[in-house]
């Protein structure tokens, strides 16, 4: 399975489709952030089963990978271990920050606006409801409001990361089989971390989701090395891409949405667990996980997409994954304004516009000034 011919150019040239995929999704997040604009049309939700939050964990387990693997090399040290759970640190501050402005974002519009009934799926209305109990939710991350429950996720990610990195440097294919297993589990039995002071569990459950970040932090640790998890096989390249076609009709046409629904029901209706038959994003059930690592496969596998990565027209997005944290964080805080103005006004085309092509501008020129800064220092 594991695919040890290296690739042409070596492990140390860098490889532009990290940054612009990862700034492709950080686009159609913030899009999809706002619900009802004509813009949330266009993200790859409505072509697939997958959407942007998978391939964005994905990347973001290549890039711990890519960033991580080397000093784990040598060992299990502290050292290693502590670079890793620094920028764990660092997620959790940021993650404190977007919370805090969020709240303040949607107290501001419930007060002033009258727009807190419109929110309903920001989960503001816990803290309405409980608020002594919501702030002892928040340091926990067990409270977390809607569009932005992400981070928390990947911080669970990088506190795990050190055993992974360990293990996918020495036995890849057992980390990928107990890193499988889990999500089995977790997904048969409804595994999560708790959700207080609402009931339930968390949106994004680590337990879950653990396993695209961790196939993501594998191809990451092969990458280094100039290496690919699976190899480049055509019968593999028009199979996937023939799933991703099937995905594609499936989400835009009803009769053939109705035929797939339908056929995952009878399969259903033969004992096998709802994982492998619903398309649930809390558990990552298994037309979702499937589509995503066919994408992942399918783009990966040929040579024009990292040359046309390479390319002028996509430097906008490779600026913006290279800048993916701070850029993430103040979508988040421009996704919920945008919410709250939404709720607000009459909606329109120049509304919708004003709201995602002016918060793209934004998270574009922030990401500008952020490596204007880096270089001159």
């Amino acid at each position: 399975m594991l695919d040890t011919y290296p690739a042409a150019k070596g492990p140390s040239a860098r490889d532009l489709r990290l940054d612009v995929f990862r700034g492709l999704c950080l686009v159609m997040i913030f899009m999809n952030h706002i619900p009802g604009t004509v813009y949330e049309n266009l993200t790859s939700r409505n072509f697939g089963f997958s959407d942007a939050a998978e391939g964005f964990v994905l990347m973001s387990g290549v890039a711990a990978g890519l960033a991580y693997s080397a000093a784990f090399r040598a060992g299990f040290t502290w050292q290693a271990v502590g670079r890793v759970w620094r920028r764990a640190w660092t997620l959790y501050m940021v993650h404190a920050v977007t919370m805090a402005a969020g709240l303040g974002i949607l107290s501001y519009g419930a007060l002033n606006l009258g727009t807190e009934l419109g929110l309903n799926g920001t989960n503001f209305g816990t803290l309405l409801k409980y608020p002594l109990a919501t702030h002892v939710g928040i340091p926990l991350l067990s409270y977390q409001i809607g569009y932005v429950n992400i981070l928390p996720l990947y911080m669970v990610m990088l506190l795990a990361a050190p055993v992974m990195l360990w293990l996918a440097l020495r036995r890849p294919l057992l980390l990928w089989a107990l890193s499988g297993a889990v999500w089995v589990v977790a997904g048969v039995w409804y595994w999560d971390l708790p959700n207080y002071p609402n009931a339930g569990g968390w949106f994004f459950n680590p337990i879950s989701w653990q396993v695209i970040f961790c196939t993501g932090l594998l191809i990451g640790v092969l990458l280094k090395s100039g290496k690919r998890l699976v190899p480049v096989l055509p019968w593999l390249q028009v199979l996937t891409g023939l799933f991703l076609l099937l995905a594609a009709v499936a989400t835009q046409i009803p009769a053939v949405a109705g035929k797939v629904g339908y056929a995952l029901w009878q399969v259903q209706d033969l004992g096998v667990p709802t994982l492998f038959t619903k398309f649930d994003k809390t558990y990552v059930s298994g037309p979702r996980l499937l589509h995503i690592l066919a994408l992942a496969y399918f783009l990966s596998s040929f040579g024009f997409v990292k040359t046309l990565s390479a390319s002028p027209v996509m430097q906008p997005l490779a600026l913006l994954g290279r800048n993916a944290l701070p850029v993430f964080a103040l979508g988040s805080m421009l996704a919920l304004a945008g919410q709250v103005t939404k709720a607000a006004l009459p909606g329109s085309l120049a509304l919708d516009s004003a709201l995602i092509l002016g918060g793209l501008a934004l998270q574009l020129a922030f990401a500008w000034g952020l490596e204007k800064g880096k270089l001159r220092h």
